[in-house]
């Protein structure tokens, strides 16, 4: 499993092998252990111990301390690494319910009007790309505040097509 961790705008690829046990960071390649033990997590590479409490996370930001020492590090897997280079954008990394045109195309169809509420993976619009129909879905529930491309529209990449505001 590849990863990419961010520690103060300091990007570091890692490679896990749970099979194997054995983790690669840049040009470090050793063993680990992963345990939760009496409600806290061990980790243990070479004869280095690491004892992390207090683990919380919101999409890929984790916080967390080990050994008494607070930490922030965002964390991508590979799927998210990927969407980021297509353009695309998780739904936590969406600006908050702002519907942009994941890549040039032209919009074939809009299912909502303004003033409708939609959920969240709600299929909103069809953009043709690529020859390819693709079906956009709602990156929040809400009500749609305000749409900003028509059908026939042709589009580039990041072009604003509507915006959801949350309720409440």
């Amino acid at each position: 499993m590849k990863f990419q961790a961010t520690i103060d705008d300091n990007n570091h690829d890692i490679e896990l092998s749970p099979k194997d046990g054995t983790f690669t960071a840049g040009e470090t390649e050793a063993n680990y252990t992963f345990e939760f033990v009496n409600g806290r997590y061990i980790l243990r590479t070479g004869t280095k111990t690491y004892k992390i409490d207090n683990v919380s996370y919101e999409g890929s930001a984790i916080e967390f301390s080990m050994n008494g020492i607070w930490h922030s590090v965002e964390v991508k897997d590979e799927q998210e690494l990927l969407l980021d280079r297509l353009g695309f954008k998780t739904a936590l990394a969406a600006d908050e319910g702002i519907l942009n045109a994941p890549m040039p195309g032209k919009i074939l169809e809009i299912m909502v009007a303004e003033g409708d509420e939609v959920e969240k993976d709600q299929p909103l619009v069809i953009l043709e790309a690529m020859k390819m129909e693709n079906e956009l879905k709602a990156p929040i529930s809400g009500t749609v505040a305000s749409i900003s491309a028509e059908v026939g529209q042709s589009l580039e990449k990041n072009s604003p097509i509507l915006e959801i505001e949350t309720i409440g």
